[in-house]
């Protein structure tokens, strides 16, 4: 397969990739970046480590090409990480906190030789206190990990041994951002931030180590303050006046800042709502600050030629989301994967909303339940584990754990619309169990339970996945979404990662009769349905992924396959 380069990876920093503060939501001022060159093995996993291999540049995984290693982890495998970092004195406050943005998927952590916690969960970040590890001056941090991809039951994705199609080579181990900062005895863990635009209020939750009970609130607009405040305890509703809503046209965020003890954090909000309700001819619609809103979205899966999961470069994560705002697109559908913090900060404060999908999991799938039952109108029950290859009770007990894990890590994000937390009846189980899950966790997005197949009749959309015949649609009492549709594919030589055979729901070689296809899609068979009740389309899809060359870009993000004018003038009709 090809070996291809995106812009953004042909100038990556060696010394400290992915070096801008990781976590926007909540911030501090202390800050030490441990991305870069550490020391790596692969090994089988009952063989001793002796030695270490040579260097893999973290956060790229092994398998990827701006790791410097492009080897896999097999499920037989263990994978070992080493680095050394220098703590000043001046850095210590009180106590060194140890951040993993995400590792795939189980992995154990060691300071200077003495273990420290282990973490399960591909795709969330994690936190280990080490101050009873460390010393001023030279430390030892190291890693192992393993992931056994397909051959476990764990939330991985579109990850197999067996490439192809539609699903993709594995990644495992670190992949997102290491860091270390350093906080007082006493620190916030965490906050949550609620807008209520229907009260005019911003509700503010905070979760402390220990030992704390006041706090002060300061609230600015464009670093105007506007608003101070004390509380008691850890709740407080701040009433606002003459605000600002925050939408896709007008991504509208104010700055905030919290006081507690010794600590400080800062963060931001953006007042907005998400809900459904009926439009004035009584159609069930999706709601943006209690008015219809049209949904114009492209599924964002979220690799990169040359780092897979991971993004070369902040850079790169903003290229993708402008250059879908620049053609009009006002929602990306983040498919199967959880981004890192600075990609949710990028859509909050660029205007582009988010319909997040939670990661499936479970055993192998079965053919007729994923890819024939849906095709021949058999719609089935998703209490039946083993058609849905959801019998392993550790899976659905996982599921829940990492799904409140992935709520609770993006709840502050301004831009994000929707849960999905099942995709094609991939993993799928007890949907209205889930959904009720969600809904106590977040009342404030609208919840999509089963995208695509197998509806359960309940949850807050009628969602469908059409590729293969034309597209129409059945009025619900609930809000009608075109979840998946369109495809087409262009092969674009010099910029396939399998020149070979590309993937594609339909197929063209030329990029003049590819665009008419794709304006023809839209004009003859989305606009008509927007007055009929088609409230959002997910169009399928933003880049190329390895076989699949159905993207609006080529994987190595170099050529944009329509131009860009002519999108962005037909996605100005796709409006209510």
């Amino acid at each position: 397969m090809k070996k291809m380069l995106t812009p953004f990876g042909e100038k990556i920093d060696r010394n400290c990739p992915l070096s801008e503060y990781p976590r926007p939501q909540l911030k501090r001022d202390s800050y030490l970046c441990l991305n870069g060159e550490w020391d790596y093995a692969i090994l089988p996993k009952e063989e001793q480590l002796k030695s270490y291999q040579g260097k893999i540049l973290v956060p790229f995984s092994p398998e990827s090409v701006l790791s410097g290693v492009e080897r896999t982890v097999t499920d037989k495998d263990k994978l070992y990480y080493r680095r050394y970092f220098e703590l000043k004195e001046e850095f210590i406050k009180g106590r060194v906190l140890l951040n993993f943005g995400a590792v795939d998927y189980i992995c154990q952590v060691s300071i200077n030789g003495k273990f420290i916690g282990e973490n399960r969960g591909g795709y969330y970040p994690f936190t280990f206190d080490i101050t009873n590890l460390i010393k001023i001056g030279k430390n030892e941090i190291t890693v192992t990990v393993t992931d056994p991809t397909e051959k476990g039951v764990q939330a991985r994705g579109k990850q197999t041994f067996k490439r192809g199609g539609i699903w993709y080579t594995p990644q495992s181990g670190i992949w997102q951002t290491v860091w270390l900062e350093s906080v007082p005895e006493s620190y916030i863990k965490s906050i949550k931030l609620t807008p209520n635009i229907d009260k005019d209020i911003l509700s503010v939750e905070i979760s402390y180590n220990k030992d704390i009970t006041k706090a002060k609130i300061t609230i600015y607009d464009n670093q105007k303050e506007i608003i101070k405040t004390d509380i008691t305890g850890n709740k407080a509703d701040i009433k606002l006046k003459d605000y600002k809503l925050w939408s896709p046209e007008n991504p509208y965020l104010y700055s905030l800042k919290i006081e507690a003890g010794e600590d400080t954090v800062e963060s931001y909000f953006g007042m907005r709502k998400f809900s459904m309700g009926k439009d004035e001819k009584g159609i069930p619609r999706l709601m943006l600050n209690n008015k219809p809103y049209f949904h114009n979205g492209i599924l964002d899966q979220g690799y990169w030629s040359d780092g897979m999961y991971t993004a070369p470069s902040d850079e790169a994560l903003i290229y993708d989301i402008t250059l879908m705002k620049e053609m009009g697109f006002n929602m990306l559908r983040k498919h199967i994967k959880i981004e890192p913090l600075r990609w949710y900060y990028h859509c909050d404060r660029l205007g582009m909303l988010v319909w997040q999908d939670m990661i499936n999991g479970g055993g192998k799938y079965n053919m007729f339940t994923i890819a024939i039952a849906p095709f021949i109108g058999i719609k089935l029950k998703d209490n039946k584990y083993r058609l849905f290859a959801c019998q392993d009770k550790e899976w659905r007990e996982e599921y829940y754990k990492d799904s409140k894990r992935m709520v609770e890590a993006l709840y502050n994000c301004v831009s994000i619309a929707m849960w999905v937390p099942f995709n094609e009846a991939w993993g799928q189980f007890d949907s209205k169990k889930a959904y009720d899950f969600y809904k106590e966790l977040d009342q404030t997005r609208t919840i999509d339970h089963a995208s695509g197949w197998h509806d359960q009749g309940m949850g807050d959309v009628k969602s469908v996945h059409i590729y293969f015949r034309p597209i129409t649609m059945k009025r619900d009492d609930r809000p009608f979404v075109l979840s998946e549709f369109g495809g087409y594919s262009l092969k674009t030589k010099g910029h396939m990662y399998n020149e070979n055979k590309f993937f594609g729901y339909r197929k063209y070689y030329d990029k003049e009769s590819y665009q008419k296809a794709f304006i023809k899609l839209y004009e003859n068979q989305i606009l008509p349905l927007i007055s009929k009740g088609l409230c959002a389309t997910v169009y399928t899809e933003l880049s190329d992924v390895e076989d699949e060359c159905n993207g609006i870009v080529t994987y190595d993000r170099k050529i944009v396959k329509f131009d860009k004018d002519a999108v962005k003038s037909l996605n100005q009709k796709l409006k209510l």
